[in-house]
């Protein structure tokens, strides 16, 4: 079994993947995977769709890998994270839904735009983030337009990736949220818990927990999970 991390960036965020990639690697490593970083331009023509699309090179790394697993570069995985490849069925998808507490109904209504754009299909929750995202080969046509569109609204591959899972009815391995811990669930709603217990950690938007910056959330984290490496 060929297995692959990868991660998407360029030179603009050095600043904060000279941080996050070391531990990325680390990780890719402790797994028995390759790692890979997507720093092409896309097929998509809008400004922020250029990068997010980046992701589509995995229908091609696909020919070569049995699984891949991407994880977004603005993430710290916390050092006892278990190996998601054992973790997340070989036939299945393996993501962290985000439609739940303070942003189901947001992520609700971006499905709605999808199936607008798309065309109607059997999918009203399951929102997934491609910050953590697990795909096998059997997956790989996820990673591609639709009738030579991309949907290039707000949540761009998330929801692009999510309309087409849906409409090809692959199977979702639903991870919880200790495997893509985002602000929103450290909110009350789900009971305030700590970043610090969780698999991996996922700065997305603000990304701030406690510090006035991403950047300098991220630099914080690592500290306190790396000091001694």
């Amino acid at each position: 079994m060929k297995l692959l991390v990868t991660t998407r960036a360029d030179e603009g965020i050095k600043s904060m993947t000279d941080y996050t990639h070391p531990v990325i690697k680390y990780y890719a490593d402790k797994v028995g995977a390759d790692f890979q970083v997507m720093g092409h331009e896309s097929g998509c023509t809008h400004n922020q769709g250029r990068w997010h699309y980046r992701i589509f090179k995995h229908k091609e790394l696909h020919e070569e890998y049995d699984r891949i697993l991407h994880i977004d570069s603005d993430t710290v995985i916390t050092p006892n994270c278990p190996n998601i490849f054992e973790v997340v069925p070989y036939d299945c998808i393996g993501t962290v839904y985000e439609d739940k507490g303070s942003r189901a109904v947001n992520r609700h209504e971006r499905i709605k735009k999808a199936k607008t754009q798309f065309g109607n299909i059997d999918w009203t929750h399951g929102y997934i983030d491609t910050g953590v995202f697990l795909t096998s080969k059997i997956h790989r046509d996820i990673f591609q337009t639709i009738d030579n569109n991309y949907y290039e609204d707000n949540g761009f591959d998330d929801v692009h990736l999510g309309y087409l899972i849906n409409k090809y009815k692959f199977k979702v391995h639903e991870l919880d949220y200790r495997w893509n811990h985002m602000t929103m669930f450290s909110e009350p709603w789900n009971g305030s818990p700590s970043r610090f217990d969780s698999h991996i950690i996922h700065y997305a938007g603000a990304g701030t927990f406690n510090k006035p910056n991403k950047l300098e959330q991220i630099k914080s984290d690592v500290y306190h999970f790396y000091k001694e490496k």
